[in-house]
């Protein structure tokens, strides 16, 4: 038995380890969309390093789909396997959709509200990175997770704020079409990474 635990054991780590890249490049374009947002209209550039991150994101999730059907053995049940790289690459395509707005409607400056917006996905993408590596053990993450959904939470808040702010600043209605769809790719975004929590709490809950 110990012989055949070895000869799975490597196809195992491949998936922890492709979850634990997915992880880093989310926490990359959280930090990213962050510096864009605070920075702009100094940080177009970082629109460049966003898209790098989006298709290094659908690499990795290639990657772990492409290893889902070569591999027999699992390490966690298939269905987590896919529902957890599928949300962690939603959340970097809505941070990079985010991001391709300000430049695509021509965005002369960030609200504070969007600002506030990007710093949340930040921290939660942080506290993902950080959350993903403790699977291979299946070490307790709720603190993490727990830390997601405030975050999340957060979001809606400064959101509805944001949407009231719109309306109420009679700003020209190309504008607040243009910021509503800023605010729904900074919103999925942030729900995104709530739905990798409850993935990632989800896996730990079947394997312990």
């Amino acid at each position: 038995m110990a012989g055949l635990s070895n000869f799975f054991a490597p196809r195992e780590r491949e998936f922890f380890d492709l979850f634990e890249e997915a992880g880093h490049n989310i926490e990359r374009a959280g930090k990213l969309i962050e510096r864009m947002f605070s920075d702009w209209p100094d940080s177009v550039e970082v629109a460049r390093d966003l898209v790098v991150c989006e298709h290094e994101g659908d690499r990795i999730t290639h990657d772990i789909i492409y290893k889902l059907n070569q591999t027999f053995v699992t390490p966690i049940d298939r269905e987590d396997i896919y529902a957890l790289a599928s949300a962690l690459d939603d959340v970097v395509d809505y941070i990079e959709e985010a991001g391709d707005f300000l430049g695509l409607y021509r965005i002369e400056a960030p609200t504070q509200h969007a600002i506030q917006l990007a710093a949340i996905i930040a921290e939660a993408g942080t506290a993902i990175a950080a959350a993903i590596p403790r699977l291979r053990d299946f070490r307790d993450i709720h603190h993490y997770t727990v830390e997601v959904n405030r975050l999340e939470n957060e979001g809606d808040r400064v959101l509805r704020e944001a949407l009231a702010s719109l309306f109420q600043a009679g700003i020209d209605p190309m504008m607040v079409i243009r910021w509503k769809d800023i605010y729904e790719r900074l919103e999925q975004a942030t729900d995104a990474t709530e739905k990798t929590a409850n993935i990632l709490e989800g896996i730990l809950i079947k394997n312990t």
